[in-house]
């Protein structure tokens, strides 16, 4: 499923301590390098704003409470530290905020003074083209469609068995049916923790969750997945082909549309962050049919459980290159593949 681990760390320590002066202006740069963990990264007490991503600037800078970063995925937020005191640059789930680091912000005032500057929402004039360039697209069907699957086949013992929800522990049943809340594969009882320890207790599932996994619920049975287990798919739907079986062929100057289907018809249905290697950058189109309004060159994208994702490839390095997820677990068991890479046409 995916190992969290138990230590969270910011530049490589536990709970760091930063300094910044009343009315400073500090700029950002969040990249997320967990194994599965999604980030919920806030200050508050501060004010954020929102100005660039993987690959460069915003479309449009905005002013946000908090932003959410995958792993692999990179924000750049400037802060204004507004008042003294000490904050807390926090990562907020729905069930737990976890301290990240405190941040001490002095009595005396910065300078100069950049509270008004900060205040201002710049556009970014490149983007104004590349949006017109991009609207031939919105529209148009995808070249490619790719689909996330997993497939699940946990040994069960001899003799009488009963099956749970590794997220939801009071669904039970006498076979390996699916989850009624989250999708999920029933598997051996015995393998999940009682219901205080996971989600059923809180109240939520994977779509009032905003279609992540925020905890890691199922540590016993994360301990016995492995790739023969355990395989994530990644599907070409248009030719059947899986993981390195799908042959994929573009020339420097493409502009592919590419379909990210999370499907829930998945023996466990969660989140992916996909992942490009060197061959291009791409820029999401729309999530659900719903346009992206804010856009911004990226090579990760964070596809939600049952969420369908439309990114515009623009590929410009020749060469083989790799795309995949960026969980580990999940890339090592097979949801990975490698396209090839044309130069132009002359």
């Amino acid at each position: 499923m995916g190992r969290y681990g138990n230590v969270l760390l910011v530049g490589g320590k536990t709970e760091p301590s930063f300094a910044a002066q009343r009315g400073e202006v500090v700029r950002l740069y969040l990249t997320n390098v967990a194994n599965t963990r999604v980030f919920n990264v806030a200050l508050p007490g501060a004010r954020m704003k929102l100005v660039g991503g993987d690959s460069g600037r915003v479309e449009r800078e905005e002013f946000v409470e908090s932003v959410v970063i995958a792993p692999s995925e990179r924000v750049v937020v400037d802060v204004l530290f507004r008042q003294p005191g000490q904050l807390r640059l926090e990562h907020r789930t729905p069930e737990t905020t976890y301290v990240l680091a405190t941040i001490d912000v002095g009595e005396e005032p910065a300078t100069p003074a950049l509270a008004e500057e900060f205040g201002i929402l710049r556009q970014n004039p490149e983007w104004i083209a590349e949006r017109e360039r991009l609207s031939t697209y919105a529209d148009a069907a995808p070249d490619k469609t790719l689909s996330f699957v997993a497939e699940m086949d946990m040994a069960t013992p001899e003799g009488p068995v009963g099956y749970a929800c590794p997220m939801h522990p009071e669904v039970m049943s006498d076979t390996p049916d699916r989850c009624p809340h989250c999708g999920m594969k029933l598997v051996d009882a015995t393998l999940v923790a009682p219901s205080g320890h996971a989600h059923a207790d809180h109240g939520h599932d994977v779509h009032e969750a905003g279609g992540i996994e925020w905890e890691d619920d199922m540590v016993e049975v994360n301990r016995l997945t492995t790739p023969t287990n355990m395989r994530w798919k990644l599907v070409d739907r248009e030719t059947g082909a899986a993981n390195h079986g799908i042959d994929w062929k573009f020339t420097v100057g493409d502009r592919i549309k590419l379909r990210l289907v999370n499907e829930m018809d998945s023996d466990h249905p969660m989140h992916h962050p996909f992942h490009v290697h060197g061959a291009g950058r791409f820029v999401v189109l729309a999530r659900d049919g719903v346009p992206e309004l804010n856009l911004v060159w990226k090579d990760t994208v964070l596809v939600r459980t049952g969420e369908i994702v439309d990114i515009l490839l623009d590929v410009t390095n020749p060469g083989r290159w790799m795309a995949h997820c960026h969980i580990a677990e999940h890339h090592e068991s097979g949801m990975m593949f490698t396209f090839d890479v044309a130069p132009r046409r002359r």
